[in-house]
């Protein structure tokens, strides 16, 4: 059975076919987040740290690190971001126990942060491109670390499954021209947009068994990408994550955390209430309120998104016991979820190398 192993300093995830699915949390990762970006450029890395802390109290059991700012002082991501990787990865490691992914497009960052990373972590990634192939592959023999691998090349993103599949059998077997074993390659799919194209979902549970039983590889996806441009994407997210496991799918790139109501929302909502005449307990605070009218919560906690997947471990019996679920579903004890992980330490380590 197909097991890929990463590792930290001192704890391992391990995606295969008979394990928990496998969560990469994705929030550290300034595309996108202007507030992020701006903080990573002016040295200010305390969103950083909130966000590796509540990802693995929400149930990520690895990290995707990406650092990849566009510097207003100096455009060159070739020159700003390996340092910049390195520093997150020794800080995001010094905080939580998990197991990281190095993700970047350029290939300084992506060594800079293998080098940094204690244990084995996953690369993030290589595709089908000539180029890119030549440069990543390289990488992961030296460091002996997997990859994920996206199923797309020098022709782009291609709306038929059976060219990604061949894409990705192109990696592997590129891969074993290295010596890389098929194990230690994760094939990203490319899920589509369902919006944009109607049997997205469809293809790509088809698309995961086929990998599965074809390449006997282990899959990845972004899991949001399903639901882009939709209402209610939660719901959407929720149904997709179950069904793809269903199909063989073992880990995805997602968000596990459900993000904190913010303060505009939660006047709003005061602001319907007292027209509708409802009256509320004298000093009753946010929280108690938010609670009360169902709008989540004003602290990050596990989004609706890990309840699915965890449930899902338990029906195809990757939760033993149901130990994991009946966890999860306990009230948060006084000490807080986000100590949950934390270790408030650094220190040294090797990785094996080939």
């Amino acid at each position: 059975m197909t097991r890929t192993v990463v590792e930290s300093k001192s704890k391992t995830a391990v995606l295969g076919f008979d394990e928990p699915f496998c969560v990469i949390g994705e929030r550290i990762n300034p595309t996108g987040r202007k507030k992020l970006a701006a903080e990573l450029e002016a040295g200010d890395f305390s969103t950083v740290e909130k966000d590796a802390l509540a990802q693995v109290a929400a149930g990520a059991t690895v990290l995707d690190i990406n650092a990849g700012v566009v510097y207003n002082s100096n455009p060159n991501p070739n020159e700003t971001e390996p340092p910049l990787m390195r520093k997150i990865v020794e800080m995001v490691q010094g905080l939580v126990e998990v197991p990281l992914c190095i993700d970047s497009s350029v290939p300084g960052a992506l060594e800079a942060g293998l080098e940094a990373a204690e244990g084995r972590p996953l690369l993030n990634s290589v595709t089908g491109e000539e180029e890119r192939l030549e440069l990543v592959l390289p990488l992961v023999k030296k460091y002996n670390v997997p990859v994920v691998a996206i199923s797309n090349d020098d022709t782009g993103i291609s709306e038929d499954p059976d060219v990604r599949f061949e894409v990705a059998k192109k990696i592997v077997q590129r891969a074993a021209d290295f010596g890389i074993p098929a194990h230690d390659i994760v094939v990203d799919p490319l899920v589509m947009p369902i919006g944009a194209m109607a049997t997205a979902g469809q293809q790509v549970f088809a698309l995961v068994r086929r990998l599965r039983e074809e390449l006997g590889v282990n899959t990845t996806c972004g899991a949001s990408n399903i639901s882009f441009g939709l209402p209610n994407r939660h719901g959407i997210n929720n149904a997709f994550l179950p069904m793809a496991m269903g199909a063989g799918m073992t880990s995805a790139i997602m968000n596990p955390v459900a993000l904190p109501v913010t303060q505009k929302r939660i006047a709003e909502k005061k602001e319907q209430v007292a027209a509708a005449g409802i009256i509320l307990p004298e000093g009753m605070d946010d929280e108690s309120f938010v609670q009360m009218f169902g709008l989540g919560s004003t602290m990050p906690r596990a989004g609706k998104e890990m309840e699915a997947i965890r449930a899902a471990n338990l029906l195809t019996n990757n939760d033993p016991h149901g130990g994991e679920w009946i966890r999860f579903n306990k009230p948060a004890d006084s000490a807080g979820a986000e100590g949950e992980g934390g270790r408030g330490r650094r220190g040294g380590g090797r990785r094996r190398r080939a």
